[in-house]
């Protein structure tokens, strides 16, 4: 249906909804005829979900910047295996999380350089970026609420790593407004829906 494919990115905290809007906007796109391949970082498929597994639930002491190379790793997987082959053949390619996850948590969040991260984000991605980013944004209080006590490696950072990071996407949606959507995503489901699809609507 399209001439061009699309690369589209969800991001935000944990608990923040963004999986949610992601499934439904595949829905969505796919019942008006748009080819639809959904991926996320990290972990698209394959060696991408080994990396997840160590990221996630890895009981060890794992240092800042192993941290972030391990997602560099990953994203390279997943942009080079997944992401390409599906665009380039027309599809559009929802992603959860991509390259502000890690400028937001891990720059932001654990306090790396940011415009180092950037750089290595540049060299994994080999200069791909999204053609649109969505940020569900909501207040920390919510996010933990959401997320319960069942907490992964990264989910049990604390309350202050998580303004930080939250902080960090509503700066980087400040420094690219044309790239990057703020959503509130405090409102109902239904509500979130209908502002992601205005917004997609736009760039389709």
């Amino acid at each position: 249906m399209q001439k061009k494919g699309l690369f589209i990115t969800f991001e935000g905290a944990d608990g923040c909804g963004k999986t949610t809007q992601l499934k439904l906007l595949k829905d969505y796109l796919e019942s008006k005829g748009y080819e639809v391949v959904t991926t996320r970082e990290p972990g698209g498929k394959g060696l991408g979900e080994t990396i997840r597994e160590i990221l996630l639930n890895y009981d060890g002491e794992v240092s800042n910047r192993c941290e972030s190379f391990l997602f560099l790793a990953d994203r390279a997987q997943n942009i080079d295996i997944i992401v390409n082959p599906a665009v380039n053949q027309g599809k559009i390619v929802l992603c959860d999380r991509h390259t502000d996850s890690s400028v937001a948590y891990q720059g932001y969040g654990r306090g790396l350089d940011i415009e180092e991260i950037k750089t290595l984000n540049n060299l994994a991605t080999g200069g791909r970026k999204p053609d649109l980013t969505l940020v569900f944004d909501v207040d920390i209080q919510t996010s933990m609420a959401r997320v319960g006590s069942e907490k992964d490696r990264m989910e049990s950072a604390g309350q202050e790593f998580f303004n930080r990071v939250r902080n960090g996407y509503l700066e980087l949606a400040k420094q690219e407004p044309d790239r990057i959507k703020v959503i509130d995503s405090t409102k109902s489901i239904e509500e979130v829906q209908k502002s992601v699809i205005a917004i997609i609507s736009k760039l389709i």
